[in-house]
């Protein structure tokens, strides 16, 4: 009996034992017991936040809410968390709840790669978010809003809005008419395929006159093509001319590049400025023919006595003119 009294005891204490751990991993209670590290953030609000509540980074819990304390006019939360968390020190911290009525927690982000891991007892960035009251107070506000503009468009309020209208549709009820009327009008002619936009939306040589300088408009595009590989051709063309140039190649070539070719330029210039200036100064036969007037008006007499000469010959005979001209040599 006292064996049997014994076993019940302890089965009794190994239940409640597995009872409390059950419910310590339900709670979270048994992350306490891991070892990890704690971080900081601070924020103007926790909403409904309480130790206890979970940290999930993306959604996966990694850790529990330890404390929960005033630290100046900020509510600094301390967050115990998992050793192999992969907690940035440009993660950023936000309070967050889970469903209309579920639980709150506290979420984080992964942060840049970039950036270092956190170190023990480190500060996190955090970022406010309306809290669900906050968000019940403005769907509210547009509610009354809503129904206040409702209210304003029933009864009297509304025979007083649409009543300007009414009166302004009865005082040009006849225009109104008319311009219905003439509406009807243009569209029977268009369906009949009357006027411009009529011909243009049934006639089929419009059609045709169209697709005629749709393919004007092609050819012309094709000489266009043309042209234009014509014109890179000649551009093609001179760039080879240009570089045949610069590499010394034909006359203009020569006459750029080599220096002897300039040199023989320059002499025959300088002998030609050196012939001008002495014909110029009266020098040689061209010199006194140009600058000398005695020479010149010894060329006009003779002229004249030639003239004089060829006008006495005219009356003469030939025998004459022969004995004439060998009386002049001998």
């Amino acid at each position: 009996m006292k064996n049997s009294l014994e076993t019940r005891l302890g089965m009794f204490g190994a239940l409640v034992a597995v009872g409390a751990v059950c419910l310590l991993e339900l709670g979270g209670g048994l992350s306490w017991f891991k070892s990890g590290r704690t971080v900081r953030a601070r924020f103007n609000s926790i909403q409904d936040l309480k130790v206890g509540d979970p940290v999930k980074l993306a959604g996966v819990p990694i850790g529990r809410v330890s404390r929960i304390e005033l630290v100046a006019d900020k509510v600094e939360v301390t967050l115990n968390l998992e050793s192999q968390a992969q907690i940035h020190t440009d993660s950023t911290a936000i309070i967050k709840f889970a469903g209309m009525m579920g639980q709150n927690f506290v979420s984080l982000d992964f942060g840049t790669p970039a950036a270092p891991l956190v170190t023990a007892d480190a500060l996190l960035q955090t970022r406010e978010q309306p809290d669900l009251a906050t968000l019940m107070e403005k769907l509210q506000g547009v509610a009354d809003g809503v129904q206040t503009m409702t209210k304003s468009f029933s009864g009297e309020e509304f025979s007083k809005l649409l009543g300007p209208l009414t009166d302004l549709v009865k005082d040009n009820n006849p225009r109104i008419t008319s311009i219905l009327t003439n509406a009807q009008a243009i569209t029977a002619q268009v369906a009949s395929g009357q006027g411009t936009l009529g011909r243009l939306l049934f006639e089929d040589s419009l059609h045709r006159t169209a697709m005629s300088m749709g393919t004007n408009l092609n050819d012309l595009a094709g000489d266009a093509k043309l042209l234009l590989a014509d014109t890179r051709g000649l551009v093609g063309d001179s760039r080879k001319v240009v570089a045949g140039i610069d590499r010394g190649e034909g006359s203009v070539g020569k006459l750029l590049k080599d220096d002897t070719m300039a040199k023989d330029l320059t002499a025959a210039t300088t002998s030609l400025k050196e012939i001008l200036q002495k014909i110029n100064s009266g020098q040689g036969s061209v010199g006194k023919l140009v600058n000398d007037d005695a020479f010149l008006r010894n060329i006009k007499m003779t002229l004249q006595k030639v003239d004089k000469a060829t006008e006495g010959l005219e009356d003469t005979g030939p025998l004459q003119v022969l004995g004439t001209a060998v009386q002049s040599l001998f």
